[in-house]
């Protein structure tokens, strides 16, 4: 968890990702993502196989970035007020023999997972580390300003032919 005073905050990430074969009647295969780790140097820099015992198989996938904007503060005090905060993992996959699936992106905004899920992306999310959730607990503070609400004018104070008549909408 890094900043800079020109660049936003940042976590560097690897995600672990399963494939399992013929979960049930209906599937031939199934992806979900297990967990999302900090990057760690002997993770080098492309995807790698760590078990496969022919029916279920892990792969770690490094080098994604996870960036906190000011913007997206909404987004992430709705992660954190949820109950149980979250990682966000965007994910694609390829058919093929077997097929494949890999994280796109990770985000700590809820904001942004509802965006890429109305795009029809593929969004899962895993339990967020305590520790991150900390972090990313004093950037909200900071950062985060809910929406002054509007006050509404009682309709006594609406002129005679702004208001609704008794029993509902004219017609």
């Amino acid at each position: 968890m890094t900043a800079t005073a020109s660049q936003p905050l940042r976590v560097d990430v690897a995600v672990v990702m399963e494939r399992e074969r013929a979960p049930n009647a209906w599937e031939d295969w199934r992806f979900r993502i297990v967990e999302v780790v900090p990057q760690e140097p002997a993770f080098g820099d492309a995807a790698r196989l760590m078990v496969d015992d022919g029916r279920v198989s892990r792969w770690l996938h490094p080098g994604l970035v996870v960036e906190l904007f000011r913007d997206e503060a909404e987004g992430y005090h709705l992660n954190l007020s949820s109950g149980r905060p979250v990682w966000f993992v965007m994910w694609r996959q390829e058919s093929g023999d077997p097929p494949k699936a890999w994280p796109e992106a990770v985000s700590l905004s809820y904001n942004e997972a509802g965006r890429w899920l109305d795009a029809q992306e593929r969004v899962d999310n895993v339990p967020l580390d305590p520790v991150v959730a900390q972090w990313l607990q004093a950037y909200t503070d900071e950062h985060y300003r809910p929406e002054p609400k509007k006050r509404q004018r009682p309709a006594s104070f609406l002129a005679p032919g702004q208001r609704e008549p008794e029993g509902g909408r004219r017609g």
